[in-house]
């Protein structure tokens, strides 16, 4: 089912129509750098920026068990993924809302392991639960959207948002 989005008028130019999420969807599997937030334990902010795939209505990341965002997704799943541009009056800039989970199925991590080649030549081994480029496993998250923004910038300029999780707000 594709999901319909709420166009907000505060934010929107007169006139302005939802961003269709065919749109959405096709940006986020070709863009090629994201930004993630996640919250210390001490509830300070971290972001840094990695690649990404998205797959079945999710983001998907890796990262190294010891690196900061690991620690951080396993104290609190709670997360924001980011990508777009930094022009002001051109491009579409994507923020999702979500929670992470670990995976560690073969099947999904093979099928992530070909999205990475085709998408950055990058090459995965899937092994003992996690996608291993020679000696550096790297654990997988699925980051699942509660909430999806796009604010389209240029005429019209358009903030749409899709809410997925019944909670989300």
């Amino acid at each position: 089912m594709t999901p319909v989005g709420e166009l907000d008028g505060r934010y929107s130019s007169p006139g302005a129509a939802p961003t269709p999420w065919a749109v959405v969807d096709q940006s986020l599997q070709r863009a090629e750098i994201f930004w993630i937030s996640t919250v210390r334990p001490s509830g300070q902010p971290h972001t840094t920026p990695l690649i990404a795939i998205w797959l079945d209505d999710a983001i998907h990341i890796t990262t190294g068990a010891t690196e900061r965002k690991a620690l951080n997704l396993a104290e609190n799943p709670a997360c924001t993924i980011t990508t777009g541009g930094n022009a002001l009056n051109e491009g579409l800039d994507i923020v999702i809302e979500g929670q992470a989970s670990r995976i560690q199925d073969d099947t999904t991590l093979q099928r992530l392991a070909d999205l990475y080649k085709s998408k950055y030549d990058w090459d995965f081994e899937v092994k003992v639960g996690t996608l291993t480029d020679g000696d550096h496993p790297a654990l997988v998250f699925r980051i699942t959207p509660g909430t999806v923004f796009a604010f389209n910038k240029g005429e019209p300029f358009a903030q749409t948002r899709w809410q997925f999780l019944p909670d989300a707000s």
